[in-house]
């Protein structure tokens, strides 16, 4: 069984697959600074300096406090919903399709091209040579 394992985790799709689980980890943590660090906080200054990741609504009793952030309310366990910090996930998922679009229209692209390429005629066969020695035999009678 452990020899069958690594025949598994050699082969090379595998590998791939590792390399671009690794590569997405990266990319969304880029993706999530883009849209936490640049895009929102410009989004914000455009909707007269709204901070999206503390726009919330709470939910349930805060016991007459005050809450000014989300993590003060997750600090005294008060229920809030999160209308920023969904915004922003669905802004950091529109980038990562939006890319990957790209990514699979230009393999789709390459791929394409690829089909396009004429292939050189196979070979006859032996039978259609034979018979063609025979055509032209009969032709020559």
């Amino acid at each position: 069984m452990l020899k069958e394992f690594k025949s598994f985790a050699i082969k090379g799709n595998m590998v791939e697959l590792a390399i671009g689980v690794i590569i997405g980890a990266a990319f969304g943590a880029i993706v999530s600074s883009l849209v936490a660090d640049v895009m929102m906080p410009l989004i914000g200054l455009i909707f007269g300096g709204l901070d999206f990741s503390n726009w919330f609504i709470v939910l349930s009793d805060t016991g007459g406090e005050t809450i000014a952030s989300v993590a003060q309310a997750q600090e005294l366990g008060v229920a809030t919903l999160n209308i920023g910090l969904f915004i922003n996930a669905v802004v950091k998922f529109l980038i990562v399709a939006w890319v990957l679009f790209f990514v699979v229209k230009g393999i789709n692209s390459m791929r394409r091209k690829e089909e396009e390429k004429p292939s050189a005629p196979p070979s006859p066969t032996k039978e259609e040579t034979l018979l063609t020695e025979i055509r032209d035999l009969l032709a020559k009678k």
